[in-house]
């Protein structure tokens, strides 16, 4: 099951990327047209940016260490949420999923290995 949540961090981290680029486009167009809050829009887009780069790597990391790259999916969904806007937040509630589909099927994950016989 960590496998699953590995993906559905990394396809969630993609749609996050993009839809920072358009809070950065929107914020970027509000602030050519010097539009009250724009500032606050594109900082928006870039703490989106950074937190979908960091949900992508978290997810590709939970392939080799489910339980601590989960732990670590789930922080920056929530960080990525409050700190990357509204569309970036849609799609940062996937990756919350799939952190803790990560997190729940390390338990298994840790059961699975094989035992040294003596």
């Amino acid at each position: 099951m960590h496998k699953a949540g590995g993906i559905i961090g990394i396809i969630a981290g993609v749609f996050g990327v993009f839809a920072a680029l358009t809070t950065l486009f929107v914020g970027g167009i509000g602030s050519a047209f010097n539009a009250d809050g724009a500032s606050t829009v594109v900082g928006l887009g870039w703490g989106g940016v950074l937190f979908s780069f960091l949900t992508i790597v978290c997810g590709a990391v939970v392939f080799a260490k489910p339980k601590g790259a989960g732990i670590a999916l789930v922080i920056s969904s929530i960080l990525g949420a409050v700190l990357g806007g509204t569309i970036v937040a849609i799609f940062m509630a996937l990756s919350l999923i799939g952190g803790i589909l990560a997190i729940i099927g390390a338990k298994g994950y840790a059961q699975a290995q094989p035992r040294a016989v003596a």
